[in-house]
């Protein structure tokens, strides 16, 4: 542990030039007693470093020395490839790894270079997840990670939208997959290669048992069909509407005028498109099919009755006066 975080300290002065004890110190996550033991270290073995005192002081490396200390370890070199996607690192379990392994790669540019890498990570940053809803929870991620980094097989309690909703199934984990946020395992079973959630495993037991990629395989090839397949399976039906502007503009439809637009939009099936029409409201008139159609009409009629008996609704008989709750005004 301490030689690795001697080589850190020695490549952050590297790196950045001279820093304080205090700086190396909050880098290092130690103390600063530390660090001037650390300093003392690197100096008993021959490296030329030196410390100024005073206001602008702290530790820097002699003017032209550069280590070779510059090579990557397996996981390090895991990590780099996820240099963009730091939370993902921290996922897997790599963010130490790829921190280190990002200053071992700065150490090796040209201070030019080393300079425009610097300037592009101050500047730009991938945030994946999207908008509107708490991280799924992947406590098995880890676990899964160090199976396909290994090769080896897995036993899986997996939970799925149709019955049986819980299945056990032995696969062998081929390459891990984020997408929108999201963590997702493509592993190969007894009926050939398929998806899971990450956040959908209830159990997972690793195995001694090894297992060989079939030659061939590609995991962006192969999610890139697994997108399309999904995309053309998607939306098999279809369904007549009318649009106000604000209705075409939310729905992605080129609006014909300042009135009512009429269009056919492409519909997973009848439950999904009655709860993504009924988002829009007012702005959309559903015409066929007539399942879906009835569908909503119904919906509506049920909100009506619901709603037109609120107490303090509108046009009620006690005029609304009578709040059971008290109003944001009143509180104090």
């Amino acid at each position: 542990m301490r030689a690795s975080r001697l080589v850190t300290l020695l490549l952050l002065l590297q790196n950045r030039g001279r820093m304080t004890a205090r700086q190396l110190a909050d880098e290092l996550e130690v103390s600063v007693r530390t660090v001037y033991r650390d300093v003392e270290a690197l100096g008993a073995a021959g490296i030329p470093l030196y410390g100024d005192a005073g206001h602008a002081g702290g530790y820097r490396l002699v003017d032209g020395y550069r280590t070779r200390l510059t090579g990557l370890t397996a996981d390090e070199a895991q990590a780099a490839f996820l240099a963009a996607l730091p939370g993902a690192a921290a996922e897997l379990g790599l963010g130490e790894a790829l921190a280190t392994a990002q200053l071992k790669l700065r150490a090796a540019l040209p201070a030019e270079l080393r300079e425009h890498a610097e300037r592009i990570r101050e500047r730009f940053l991938l945030d994946a997840p999207g908008w509107y809803g708490d991280a799924d929870r992947t406590p098995h991620l880890t676990a899964a990670a160090a199976a396909v980094w290994a090769q080896r097989a897995m036993v899986l309690r997996y939970r799925r939208w149709r019955a049986p909703e819980e299945i056990e199934r032995r696969v062998d984990p081929y390459g891990l997959v984020l997408k929108a946020g999201r963590w997702y395992l493509v592993a190969g079973g007894p009926s050939g290669i398929r998806t899971y959630r990450i956040d959908q495993i209830l159990e997972l037991r690793p195995l001694e048992e090894q297992f060989v990629i079939p030659d061939g395989f590609d995991l962006a090839g192969h999610w890139n069909s697994h997108l399309a397949d999904f995309r053309a399976r998607l939306h098999t039906g279809e369904a007549l509407v009318r649009l106000t502007p604000e209705g075409a503009r939310r729905l992605g439809v080129t609006a014909t005028g300042d009135g009512w637009t009429e269009a056919r939009v492409p519909i997973e099936s009848i439950d999904h498109a009655h709860g993504e029409f009924l988002r829009l409201g007012a702005d959309v008139e559903v015409m066929s099919p007539a399942e879906l159609r009835d569908r909503i009409a119904e919906t509506v009629r049920t909100l009506a009755t619901r709603y037109q008996g609120w107490p303090w609704a509108e046009g009620s008989p006690d005029g609304g006066t009578d709040h059971p709750h008290p109003s944001p005004c009143t509180c104090v």
